[in-house]
């Protein structure tokens, strides 16, 4: 791996890895027949891909320190005891939800492809059958990457010297 640029894994033989991050979306709120229309709809999307490509689950830490901080700040300025008190009662809330890890499951269709211009074809082409079937996508940024990367690479332990890896 060379590196990561423009929301692509850059690979050593020129060849880029990139895709798209799919909006999560419940379908199971939905009535039994919007359920099978987007799971038709999907159907039929997948098969219109006539190139190899990962579905990739990927957990990602939920953060909501700056939120948290935000919080305590409007808490010392508060005089009114009940209101002080609802804050207070966010600030714990808020505070157990980060000391349990929680995590946001994100979702990424991956391709490779080296040519740059069929590459784009290819993204818009995944953005337009998943709007088809209902769901929201947008080209993978660096970020996301890096985070599949560190999932995968690292037992999903965040690194701050970036990440090696032999050969795809």
């Amino acid at each position: 791996m060379q590196g990561i640029n423009n929301g692509m894994i850059l690979l050593r033989d020129q060849t880029k890895v990139t895709g798209v991050k799919i909006d999560p979306k419940n379908i199971f709120i939905l009535d039994a027949d919007e359920q099978a229309n987007i799971l038709t709809a999907l159907k039929n999307f997948y098969n219109t891909i006539d190139y190899e490509f990962w579905l990739v689950v990927a957990d990602r830490p939920v953060d909501i320190s700056v939120y948290l901080s935000q919080l305590q700040v409007l808490y010392q300025q508060q005089t009114n005891q009940q209101i002080r008190k609802l804050i207070n009662q966010d600030i714990q809330k808020g505070n157990q939800f980060m000391s349990n890890n929680v995590v946001d499951t994100e979702y990424y269709l991956l391709f490779k492809e080296k040519n740059v211009e069929m590459l784009s074809k290819k993204v818009r082409m995944l953005i337009n059958g998943l709007a088809t079937a209902g769901l929201s996508a947008r080209q993978t940024s660096n970020d996301d990457l890096r985070i599949i990367l560190e999932n995968f690479l690292n037992g999903g332990m965040n690194t701050e010297f970036g990440t090696v890896m032999a050969g795809w």
